[in-house]
């Protein structure tokens, strides 16, 4: 009540103000009127005349009116109101965007210092990083509020990376604040085979405030330029996106020119340059699928993979070759003793979501001198000794958990929640880890086995470490799934690659070199569940 009354400026036993806001009224008090809208919207609002004139006083330099400056000479001010209102405009401009409308509820004069652009600006260039010149929004009319209001608040829940449901295909899509824009970046991987080049982008919608009414969302699909799109948030951590006039999307020389343009960009060259024929028939089919959507698109987010001072290498984005389906973009996460590699994009054998490789870190691999790992038939005999172990190892744990269970039965007691991955499961992995720090620092030579086919000839020749894994492989439209042993090569922080044994093939994957925002998970437990969540989906 103390600090209340105190916020307010009046004495403790005159009690809450917000208690006796109609008692100061019928005492004339003006500073005493409480206002109850909480949306950042209208924070600051009121008398159009009199909070500009406050406003323009308190930008000016130019003291308030008496009735709200500091208290007698020699006295500390007891309350807010009796501060210069030059200091409170810093002090609230400090606070977070979303407490002012309660401040604004307090009274009038905390209202007109919130109409104060200077403290809006602040908050823009803080909590979203608009560092443009936001004066000269002042030749539209439109105020730094309306830019927090009306653009960055209301669409603050879209931004970050997103997963498009474009069937098995997939995207990544990430939204930022560009200046006074909001912009939906599509991230494409580079021209296959070149996995070291950097990503390329290109932008699906934006949202900006023409006029202090409300913000635009246009569509920047196609190639006649931006055209009216719109936005819903279906659901937390979903959205979706609408284009008002496909007909943007059309060119004049019809599907077959909207074909090679699409060819040109999505894959950098023309269908002459093409000879095999079932690549030509994956690329036509991408384009028939993926074209059919005209940018109305559902978005599910997705986080970043939380790292951990024990992981093998950072965690984060990658781009593989995927042999007749181009380059794709893989997302590399730890969980304990196992790595996995989950799809962000797919293609019609592996769709986006599925978890594409796991690695076993508790089982590395010593790969032959030089000359005989050029021998297929001795890669895969080391790696399918190393397969017959990890097979043997589960039995044993699955057969130690069930006589435990079968004990604790006949003792009354609840089953451990550990069962199998006890302390022997513990002492492996901390073993495994212990002899990963110690090899990882040191490189070998490496080659590909003759007859393992490489999208990529320009691989690196010498590698940290090797682990036995498995990768998933199946049939058009993902049919017969199963999981084949591979091995997974490390070979410095940014690249890795996989050799798939049943495949007699090789996938290089290097890291995407992009900073992203607002991306990262809120716990382990949130990122653990968006993985299931957008598997389930792929499934």
């Amino acid at each position: 009540m103390a600090v209340c009354a105190r916020l307010c400026g009046v004495g403790p036993a005159r009690g809450c103000r917000r208690r006796g806001a109609a008692r100061e009224q019928r005492r004339g008090g003006a500073d005493s009127e409480p206002d109850t809208d909480t949306d950042p919207e209208e924070a600051g609002g009121g008398s159009v005349t009199e909070d500009e004139e406050a406003a323009e006083r308190i930008e000016g330099g130019r003291p308030l009116p008496p009735s709200v400056e500091a208290g007698p000479a020699g006295r500390a001010p007891l309350s807010l109101l009796e501060l210069p209102p030059e200091l409170l405009v810093q002090i609230f401009g400090s606070l977070p965007g979303t407490d002012l409308p309660s401040l604004a509820r307090v009274c009038t004069t905390f209202r007109r210092i919130l109409r104060t652009d200077t403290i809006w600006r602040r908050r823009c260039r803080e909590e979203y990083g608009v560092c443009e010149n936001l004066r000269k929004l002042e030749i539209t009319g439109v105020s730094c509020r309306d830019v927090y209001a009306k653009l960055l608040h209301r669409y603050r829940h879209i931004l970050g990376l997103w997963q498009p449901d474009i069937g098995p295909y997939g995207g990544l899509l990430n939204v930022v604040v560009d200046g006074l824009f909001i912009i939906g970046w599509m991230y494409l991987p580079p021209h296959d085979p070149h996995v070291d080049d950097p990503m390329r982008f290109k932008p699906l919608f934006r949202i900006h405030l023409m006029e202090r009414k409300c913000a635009t969302v246009e569509c920047m699909y196609g190639h006649k330029g931006p055209h009216n799109g719109h936005i819903q948030i279906v659901k937390k951590d979903e959205f979706s996106t609408k284009c008002n006039q496909t007909d943007h999307h059309r060119m004049s020389g019809g599907r077959q020119e909207e074909f090679r343009t699409w060819l040109r960009e999505e894959w950098g060259r023309t269908l002459e340059d093409i000879f095999h024929e079932h690549m030509q028939e994956l690329i036509l089919m991408k384009f028939i699928y993926t074209s059919q959507y005209d940018n109305c698109l559902t978005y599910r987010r997705i986080y970043l993979p939380p790292s951990s001072p024990d992981d093998l290498i950072q965690p984060g984005l990658f781009k593989g070759t995927y042999g007749s389906h181009g380059l794709e973009i893989v997302m590399l996460s730890f969980h304990g003793k196992k790595a996995k590699g989950t799809k962000i994009t797919g293609d019609p054998n592996i769709p986006a979501g599925q978890q594409t490789v796991e690695i076993d870190l508790a089982h590395p691999l010593q790969l032959p001198d030089i000359e005989n790992l050029r021998d297929f038939s001795e890669l895969s005999r080391i790696v399918l000794e190393v397969q017959e172990q990890v097979r043997r190892e589960e039995q044993e744990r699955e057969q130690r958990q069930e006589e435990e269970e079968h004990s604790q039965q006949a003792a009354s007691q609840p089953a451990s929640p550990l069962g199998g991955e006890g302390a022997e499961g513990e002492e492996t992995a901390a073993g495994a880890q212990g002899m990963t720090q110690d090899k990882a620092s040191a490189s070998q030579p490496f080659v590909l086995p003759m007859g393992v086919i490489s999208r990529n000839e320009d691989y690196p020749r010498t590698c940290r470490i090797c682990f036995y894994g498995t990768g998933l492989i199946a049939g058009h439209g993902f049919t017969s799934p199963e999981r084949t042993p591979g091995v997974f090569v490390l070979f410095d922080d940014d690249r890795f690659g996989f050799i798939w044994l049943e495949l007699k093939s090789f996938s290089l994957y290097s890291r995407i070199k992009v900073s992203f925002q607002n991306a990262q998970a809120p716990s382990r437990e949130a990122f653990e569940e968006m993985l299931k969540n957008i598997q389930s989906l792929a499934t």
